[in-house]
């Protein structure tokens, strides 16, 4: 009785063990098991990369002027269903020439899902990126940051990588100033940010964005798409 008490304490602790470095790997942005993937980029450079998740959507004319005056090129992670609902705005992105990225098309957890539903995410996603008028590399990057093996083993397959993220101030801070006091306490050479200005409808995410790029071009910083800065 003894024995087998023991050997279920240890199944149960195996089992334990095994969610655990599941749930570790799924959330992790700086490893996977397959491929290449980017966090941020070992340079001595002042250059960072700021990079847009979700959309596009409307607010697009509002972002796009706001790089142009400070005459910085980003990155926008695109959402394939969105990209269906707001054409115009996709195009606008890449005629600026800023960078695109593939941010699958239905925006679900690239988890335990089949190669045939990340195939169709992805390839679906890639063509209408395309169709928008961007003709560069398009980089992945999964949504909320969630991958296991499935989307990792289909990227490394086709020589695509995993792009993610060191900063993130939406996800600790709710107001512009604090965001962007987070930005300048933590900003180094090569970090890649991550924002989300698509669904906005206060305007506090725009004063944020505009914040981090004033205070950081004033310290000396130039901003470059996510391609640019892996180039370094």
């Amino acid at each position: 009785m003894k024995k087998k008490l023991i050997f279920i304490g240890l199944g149960i602790l195996v089992v334990f063990l095994l969610l655990l470095g599941t749930y570790k790997l799924m959330n992790s942005r700086t490893y996977q098991v397959f491929g290449g993937l980017t966090d941020h980029v070992e340079t001595n450079e002042k250059v960072v990369a700021l990079t847009f998740d979700d959309g596009p959507s409307k607010n697009v004319n509002e972002i796009l002027p706001l790089l142009a005056k400070y005459d910085v090129k980003a990155t926008f992670f695109l959402i394939g269903n969105e990209i269906e609902k707001y054409p115009e705005e996709a195009r606008k992105i890449a005629e600026a020439g800023h960078q695109i990225g593939n941010h699958t098309y239905s925006h679900r957890r690239m988890v335990f899902k089949s190669p045939s539903y990340i195939k169709a995410e992805i390839e679906k996603t890639d063509k209408l990126i395309q169709d928008a008028g961007y003709k560069g590399e398009i980089d992945v990057r999964p949504p909320n940051g969630k991958k296991i093996i499935g989307l990792p083993y289909y990227l490394n397959k086709n020589d695509r990588e995993t792009i993610t993220w060191d900063l993130e101030p939406d996800s600790y801070y709710t107001t512009a100033s604090d965001k962007v006091k987070y930005m300048k306490e933590n900003i180094k050479p090569g970090s890649i940010i991550l924002m989300h200005p698509m669904y906005d409808d206060t305007g506090k995410e725009l004063q944020a964005i505009e914040g981090i790029l004033r205070e950081l071009t004033n310290e000396g910083y130039t901003f470059v798409t996510v391609n640019e800065l892996q180039e370094m």
